[in-house]
């Protein structure tokens, strides 16, 4: 009896206790909210941040949002990059910043074409005017002048909408694999999409950044909300999507049940989230062998000094422990 009784004071205490305090952070994204952080709303609406003891407070980015200064500022904790150019030019401009998962396996950045006009390829469409942004011109355009011989004369500029690619049967243009071509579909038309990530673009995308100061000082935080992020992916890939596309909808009144729809499809379909690596170590992966392919190319293209020690851009000690796996049906 006399122990029974212990016992029973002990469940009474804990149950007494105070609740650990929440740690609160800011993370912001790299666009407004849509599909491509999916996995992230998921994580706030279904309580997975909250169950890892964190309270995230999310801010979306946008065209007049440079999260990239804003973490370096040290006004966010975290920060999603689109891809591994922003963890180098850290490094470059020697700002103590990091990557520490990386959730897209595939940057989804795809070139679209017409059908039926001979640009059937990638190789094909060396020469060709291709509408590009100032950004992707320094981005993996030069991937593409390194892969396929493109040239700058090539540029055209880019208007942001697919208008002029609609009316020019000849035209070829930036995109994102999610959106243009599904707006290009609504008008009536399937266009060619060339997926990068597919001829050998080796950029990562989605990419969680922090400050070194933060992974070092306090790297069970950083560990959580890597791992709460990372079952919010797969929560949103391969579960009930609902929560997260009802706080995307609200944060962004623009955004379409039938563009949630499309966009998942594709990030499932193409295996932007989960393929390859992330197969066998989990979401999130990333390997030293891809940061140094993906240096080594914009380094040969002079984008970066070929001594940099692009080893300092990231970090892999808080990714492939297969968090999460369970959850994939």
């Amino acid at each position: 009896m006399r122990g029974r009784i212990a016992v029973l004071l002990c469940a009474a205490l804990a149950f007494a206790a105070p609740a650990r305090a929440l740690d609160k952070v800011t993370f912001g994204t790299d666009w407004k909210a849509e599909a491509e952080h999916g996995g992230y709303y998921q994580a706030i609406a279904t309580g997975i941040y909250l169950r890892h003891g964190i309270e995230v407070t999310l801010r979306q980015g946008g065209p007049q949002v440079n999260h990239a200064q804003l973490l370096a500022a040290g006004r966010l904790d975290f920060n999603e990059a689109p891809n591994s150019f922003i963890a180098l030019n850290y490094v470059n401009e020697n700002i103590p910043m990091l990557a520490v998962a990386a959730m897209f396996q595939k940057d989804p950045s795809v070139l679209l074409a017409h059908r039926g006009v001979g640009n059937d390829s990638l190789a094909a469409l060396k020469g060709k005017p291709i509408m590009i942004s100032a950004d992707t011109r320094v981005g993996w355009w030069l991937f593409l002048k390194a892969k396929f011989g493109y040239s700058d004369d090539q540029i055209r500029p880019y208007a942001f909408n697919v208008a002029p690619f609609l009316v020019d049967k000849q035209a070829v243009q930036q995109g994102y694999l999610t959106s243009e071509p599904f707006l290009v579909e609504q008008q009536g038309e399937k266009p060619l999409v060339f997926l990068l990530a597919d001829a050998g673009y080796s950029s990562y995308a989605s990419i969680i950044q922090t400050s070194r100061r933060l992974a070092a000082e306090n790297p069970d935080l950083v560990q959580r909300f890597v791992d709460a992020s990372i079952e919010g992916w797969y929560s949103y890939l391969y579960g009930d999507p609902a929560p997260a596309n009802a706080l995307i909808k609200k944060d962004n009144p623009e955004m379409t049940d039938a563009l949630l729809a499309y966009a998942v499809a594709r990030l499932k379909g193409y295996g932007i989230v989960d393929s390859g690596a992330s197969e066998k170590s989990g979401i999130g992966t990333m390997g030293e062998a891809r940061w140094r392919d993906f240096f080594a190319v914009m380094a040969a293209q002079g984008l970066y000094p070929r001594t940099l020690d692009y080893h300092q851009a990231y970090t892999l000690r808080f990714v492939d422990k297969r968090v999460g796996m369970t959850l994939k049906k």
